[in-house]
């Protein structure tokens, strides 16, 4: 079972969601922004995915700064609050699969998690190729 902690509206998430479909996976798609977080739910993704909540921090078009969260003295526990209270702090998406957590930016960071690849070539929305026609993952 694959889960994706999803955002519409964020072209990475969308590409990961579809490279997990088409390599053939139902992935439970979880919309983080519209059901939020729990403490115990966001501390365990975040360890199995070895990060810590600076590092899971998203910076940029996000309330980051205007909450005053960039600063370097503010703790992880502060940082966890805010993500808490405001689920778009969350860097996204967050992948997990039988092969392990992963925060997949870039989205073809995803590949790895995934028990076979999709046919290609596989485009990003951009039209950026991961994999070429053969099946090969690009550089």
């Amino acid at each position: 079972m694959i889960v994706i902690h999803h955002n519409p509206d964020c072209g990475t998430s969308r590409n990961v969601l579809r490279f997990i479909r088409a390599s053939g996976a139902d992935p439970v798609v979880i919309d983080y922004l519209a059901q939020g977080w729990t403490r115990p739910q966001l501390l365990a993704l975040l360890a199995a995915a070895d990060l810590t909540p600076r590092e899971a921090l998203r910076t940029s078009k996000s309330p980051a700064a205007d909450l005053g969260l960039l600063a370097p003295e503010v703790t992880d526990e502060q940082i966890l609050d805010a993500m808490l209270a405001h689920p778009v702090l969350v860097n996204r998406p967050i992948v997990a699969s039988p092969k392990g957590v992963r925060l997949c930016r870039p989205s073809e960071t995803v590949l790895p998690l995934l028990d076979r690849l999709p046919d290609g070539p596989l485009c990003k929305e951009d039209g950026q190729m991961i994999l070429n026609e053969t099946g090969e993952i690009l550089d």
